[in-house]
């Protein structure tokens, strides 16, 4: 169990990428899938030539942006769909990141980590660890929830919601995108370093279907806490993230394949996708927001005098 959670805390923080892309910009940005394994490969390879595995960590922050600014630059300045421009980047990931690790894979074991700390003090796989973890993506919700609060972010906010309104206020709905894709895939790239140093490895196939991950914990979260407000949108983010690796292990514990991992990613998104369909979570939703109130029945009598009433008070203010 704290194993699972420790994973789920892990992918909350691409879950808090992809929740940036896909909720706040609507943006379909399959980068993501390259971008964790450059900043696992990043991390790994900086720790594997004798690098302090903070700052690898930190460097695969950074080198996870700009896989985001490409994907920007090619949908923004030269006009390429949103999908298709994340495509072309996720498929040029792939030789890079093979350039950046320079071998398809990346064994950690035996090198000092991030982990190294809670390792010798035997406490990895325990409910300290996942206090510790849960610390630090917290942290980096409330970073981003205060970002989102600021003219920059409201502004970020707005290029999803309404991008030509907000043009007409003088702001670059440009830049706004190429940053909005840029922290995503940072926070993608911060995700990929974390978890190859907690696998002990980096894969050149790691990020595949990584995107299906962090789909599923935003609107698996989502379905349940509901988008009333930021905060309660990224808390929903972190939740869904801890329940789908949950799930994995539960299917895990039934006996499935590790093979079946894949398709049982894929029946989550289903499920996640109906969630909100289902009468039982609209009722949630309608609660929390105060909104459960049921409609009177409509009375043609009351509405005819109401209307009456309508005319004589315009016809006094006319008179006036």
């Amino acid at each position: 169990m704290a194993s699972a959670v420790e994973l789920g805390l892990i992918y909350a923080i691409v879950a808090l990428g992809v929740y940036i892309t896909f909720r706040i910009l609507d943006f379909p940005d399959l980068t993501v899938d390259g971008s964790f394994t450059t900043g696992a490969g990043t991390a790994a390879i900086w720790i594997a030539n004798g690098g302090n595995p903070w700052i690898g960590t930190i460097v695969a922050f950074f080198v996870g942006s700009l896989a985001g600014l490409i994907t920007g630059l090619l949908h923004t300045k030269g006009g390429i769909n949103g999908l298709l421009a994340g495509i072309i980047t996720m498929i040029g990931l792939w030789s890079i990141n093979l350039r950046i690790m320079q071998r398809s894979n990346i064994s950690l074991l035996g090198e000092d980590s991030i982990f190294t700390p809670l390792e010798d003090a035997r406490l990895m796989g325990g409910w300290i660890s996942v206090g510790i973890l849960a610390i630090t993506v917290l942290a980096i919700k409330f970073i981003l929830d205060y970002f989102l609060k600021t003219n920059v972010g409201t502004a970020l906010q707005a290029t999803g919601d309404n991008e030509g309104m907000i043009r007409s206020f003088g702001v670059n709905t440009d830049n706004m995108k190429i940053l909005g894709l840029m922290i995503s895939n940072a926070l993608v790239g911060l995700a990929g370093a974390i978890f190859a140093q907690y696998n002990g490895s980096a894969d050149i196939s790691m990020g595949i279907g990584i995107i299906v991950a962090g789909l599923a914990s935003v609107i698996l979260g989502q379905a349940i806490l509901g988008t009333r407000s930021i905060f309660f949108a990224t808390l929903g983010v972190i939740v869904g993230a801890i329940l789908y690796r949950l799930f994995i292990s539960w299917a895990m514990g039934l006996g499935l394949n590790v093979n079946d991992m894949k398709l049982i990613s894929a029946v989550l998104v289903v499920i996640a996708l109906l969630l909100p369909k289902w009468n039982l979570f609209k009722k949630l939703n309608r609660k929390r927001s105060g909104g459960g109130a049921v409609p009177l029945e409509h009375d043609p009598a009351s509405a005819e005098g109401a209307d009456v009433s309508a005319a004589s008070t315009t016809e006094e203010a006319v008179q006036r």
